[in-house]
C-alpha cells in the first residue's frame, strides 16, 4: 500500500510518500521553491518524493490530507455570528481561502488522475494529523497525546492517549483560546514575524526578568482541571482574526511594542521572559493532568507549540513522565507525515512497523552530480578522500564552514546534512556567525551537536534527543570551554548524533574531539536569514559565496575563500 501525505492549506507545505507503513520519503515544497514557510500546493515536492521512492503517480493507491475543512463549521459560525467583527476576515481567510486550496488541489489531482480511477483521497482532521501520526511513529507502544498549536479547522489544544494502533481524545481547547496564538502575540510586541519567529522570542527570553511581568502573565492564560486552555482575551486583538495581535490594554500593561527594526529595550525581554515561563508552567499543568488520566510513562507532544524546545526540555525534567518524543518535523510539515499515518495505522488499523529516528529522508547528491554544478559555476575544488578528517582540521583552525552531506534532513532544524559548523570553543564565533554568516539578531543563541557516547560530559540531558528538540543546560564546569554554544542562561539546545544513524556527522564530532580534546560542534542550519536550508549543490554554492563562510565541506570536495 502506498499513501502519498500532503500538507498544504496553511504553511510549511510539504509531501511524503508512506510504502507498506514505512516512511520514504519526505520533504518541504520551500526547499525546492525556495520560498520560506511557503503555503504553495507541495507540486514540486510530491515530484520529488516519487522520484526518491522510484514510484509513479500511478502507483499511488491513496493520498491522506492533513486538514478537514467541514471539521467545526458550526462553532465557526457561531464564533462569527457572536464577533460580528470578525466575520469580513473570517469569510475571506476560512472560507474564500478554503475554497481556493481545495479547488487547487482537485485541479492537480485531475490533471494527473482519472477521477473515477485515481487513489482514494482522504482529509483528515489537522490535530488527529499532529498528536495521532506522531504517535504512531513514535517509539511507544502506548503513551499520553498532546496536540498544542495556533489553530487547525478551529481546535488549539487537544489531548489524549494512544495505545498500538488506537487513540482516544479526551478534550480539545478552541480558537481563540490558543497557547499558540497567545505566543504569537508576544512575537509581535517583541517586534518579530507572528507565526513564523517564535523562536527568536524563545532564545531572547533568558535575556529577562520573568518576574517583572510574571503575575501579569499568570492571570491572563489559566488551565481548567479538565485540561482546556482559557484566555483572557481582553489583552489581544487576534481573535478578530486580521490586524494587530496585541490590544490596548496589552500596551498599557506592558509598554509599547519594539519596532522591527528598534532596540530591545530591558521590558521587551522582561515580557517575553514572562510569557515564555508561564507557557511552560501552563503545559506543565496539562502534563499533569495527562498523567494522572492516563497513568502512561511516556509524552508525544505535537503541533507548532512543540517546535519550543525549552517548554520540551523543561517537560523533561519537571514532568512525571519519563520522556518526551517529539518528530524532528514538529509544525505542520509533520503533518503531511501525520495524515499518511492515521490513515495506515489509525483508520486501516495496520500494524504499526516503523519508528520515526531517522530524519534523513530527502534528496542527496553524489560527487559526480556535486562536481558537475562546480564546474558550472566555474570553481576549483579539491577532492578530499577522508572529509571528515578536513572538515575536523578545519574546524579545530577555527574556520566556519558550510557542511553538504548525504541525505537531507525533514524539519526546520539543521541535523549534520545541511548545517553550517564551527568549533565551540572560540569564544567570538557566536558573534562572528551571527553578523558576517547568518546576518540575523546578535543575541540568538547557536546549538551544539555531541555524540551519543559522550554528550553527558558535557551537558545535563539525560535523554537523548537527535532532533534538537529539548534544551539542557551545559554542565557549569565545562560552559568556559563551550562558550559559542552556551547562551546567557547556561542552556543549549543539543543534538545527540548517533553513529547508525548519521556516521559521516558522528566521524567529524570525533575526530574534532581528538585534536582539541571537546567532541562537541556549533551547529547552524546551512542559510542566512530569509531563507530555506540549502537543498541542491548550486543552493550551497550561491549560500556559500554570499556569506562569511571560510570553507565548504560539500560531498568528497573542498573549497576555501
Amino acid at each position: 500500500m502506498i499513501i502519498l501525505g500532503l500538507n498544504y492549506y496553511f504553511h510549511d507545505s510539504t509531501a511524503c510518500i508512506v510504502k507498506d507503513g514505512k516512511l520514504v520519503a519526505a520533504i518541504e515544497e520551500e526547499r525546492l521553491n525556495r520560498d520560506k514557510h511557503t503555503q504553495a500546493f507541495p507540486e514540486l515536492a510530491v515530484k520529488r518524493c516519487l522520484k526518491l521512492a522510484g514510484l509513479t503517480f500511478n502507483d499511488i493507491d491513496h493520498i491522506a490530507v492533513s486538514i478537514k475543512p467541514t471539521t467545526h463549521w458550526f462553532k465557526k459560525l457561531i464564533y462569527v455570528l457572536i464577533h460580528l467583527k470578525s466575520f469580513v476576515p473570517f469569510m475571506g481567510h476560512h472560507v474564500v481561502n478554503s475554497y481556493a486550496k481545495q479547488r487547487r488541489f482537485w485541479i492537480w489531482y485531475n490533471r494527473n488522475w482519472n477521477k473515477d480511477k485515481g487513489p482514494k483521497v482522504h482529509f483528515i482532521e489537522h490535530h488527529l494529523t499532529h498528536v495521532a501520526g506522531t504517535f504512531f511513529v513514535s517509539p511507544y507502544k502506548e503513551a499520553a497525546l498532546l496536540g498544542i498549536d495556533g489553530s487547525g479547522e478551529w481546535a488549539t489544544t487537544w489531548i489524549g492517549y494512544g495505545k498500538e494502533n488506537t487513540i482516544e481524545k479526551y478534550g480539545e481547547s478552541f480558537f481563540p483560546h490558543s497557547f499558540g496564538s497567545f505566543y504569537e502575540a508576544v512575537t509581535e510586541f517583541c517586534g518579530f514575524k507572528p507565526n513564523y519567529d517564535e523562536g527568536k522570542t524563545m532564545g531572547l527570553a533568558p535575556m529577562g526578568n520573568p518576574e517583572t511581568f510574571i503575575k501579569q502573565v499568570r492571570d491572563i492564560v489559566k488551565v481548567t482541571p479538565e485540561g482546556q486552555v482559557r484566555i483572557d482575551l481582553s489583552y489581544f486583538n487576534y481573535q478578530h482574526i486580521v490586524g494587530k495581535k496585541c490590544s490596548n490594554k496589552f500596551y498599557k500593561t506592558f509598554g509599547q511594542p519594539r519596532l522591527s527594526d528598534g532596540p530591545f529595550l530591558q521590558y521587551h525581554m522582561d515580557v517575553a521572559a514572562a510569557f515564555q515561563r508561564v507557557l511552560e508552567e501552563r503545559v506543565l499543568e496539562i502534563c499533569t493532568i495527562l498523567h494522572s488520566k492516563t497513568k502512561a510513562d511516556y509524552l508525544v507532544i505535537s503541533g507548532g507549540v512543540s517546535l519550543n524546545s525549552v517548554m520540551n526540555g523543561r517537560i523533561v525534567r519537571e514532568s512525571p513522565f519519563k520522556d518526551v518524543y517529539v518528530m524532528p518535523a514538529a509544525g505542520d510539515n509533520g503533518t503531511a507525515i501525520g495524515a499518511a499515518y492515521y490513515l495506515y495505522n489509525g483508520i486501516f488499523k495496520k500494524t504499526r512497523n516503523y519508528v520515526h529516528d531517522n530524519p534523513y529522508l530527502s534528496t542527496s547528491y553524489t560527487n559526480e552530480e556535486i562536481k558537475a554544478a562546480i564546474d558550472r559555476a566555474k570553481l576549483k575544488a579539491e577532492y578530499v578522500e577522508d572529509i571528515g578528517e578536513r572538515a575536523a582540521l578545519l574546524l579545530e583552525q577555527g574556520k566556519i564552514i558550510g557542511w553538504f552531506q548525504g541525505t537531507m534532513e525533514i524539519g526546520p532544524r539543521a541535523l549534520g546534512s545541511r548545517s553550517i559548523l564551527a568549533n565551540p570553543a572560540f569564544p567570538q564565533m557566536k558573534d562572528k556567525i551571527n553578523a558576517q554568516v547568518k546576518f540575523r539578531e546578535a543575541y540568538r543563541p547557536f546549538a551544539p551537536s555531541a555524540t551519543l557516547e559522550s554528550y553527558k560530559e558535557y551537558f545535563d540531558l539525560q535523554v537523548e534527543d537527535p532532533f534538537m528538540l529539548k534544551v539542557c543546560n551545559v554542565l557549569k564546569e565545562k560552559q568556559h570551554i563551550l562558550p559559542a554554544i552556551t547562551h546567557v542562561d547556561g542552556s543549549a539546545r543539543l543534538q545527540t548524533v548517533d553513529k547508525n544513524i548519521h556516521p559521516l556527522y558522528h566521524d567529524v564530532i570525533t575526530k574534532l574531539g581528538l585534536k582539541t580534546g571537546v567532541p562537541v560542534v556549533l551547529n547552524t542550519s546551512f542559510n542566512v536569514q530569509g531563507e530555506p536550508v540549502v537543498e541542491s549543490p548550486f543552493d550551497a554554492l550561491r549560500c556559500f559565496y554570499s556569506n562569511g563562510l571560510d570553507a565548504l565541506c560539500i560531498g568528497n570536495y573542498v573549497i576555501e575563500k
